[in-house]
């Protein structure tokens, strides 16, 4: 079975980050990635930026002519 596991190698030392679902002797493998931001801010999302900029016919929800055979 193979499962990952977030950690953090800091000082010689992995932590991790989750619980592994494993509960005896397991070997495992250590693979460090690169240029990743640990914590990354959030950024506040704006309610309505792109009002106005979406149209949408006014037939949207009627059926498709493509279809009528199935319906």
């Amino acid at each position: 079975m193979l499962t990952t596991v977030r950690g953090i190698f800091e000082n010689g030392k992995v932590t991790l980050m989750e619980i592994p679902p494993v509960n005896k002797k397991t070997e495992v493998v250590v693979t460090f990635l690169e240029d990743i931001k640990l914590e990354q801010p959030l950024t506040k999302r704006v309610a309505g930026i792109l009002s106005g900029k979406i149209i949408m016919s006014d037939d949207f929800d009627e059926p498709l002519d493509e279809f009528k055979e199935y319906m």
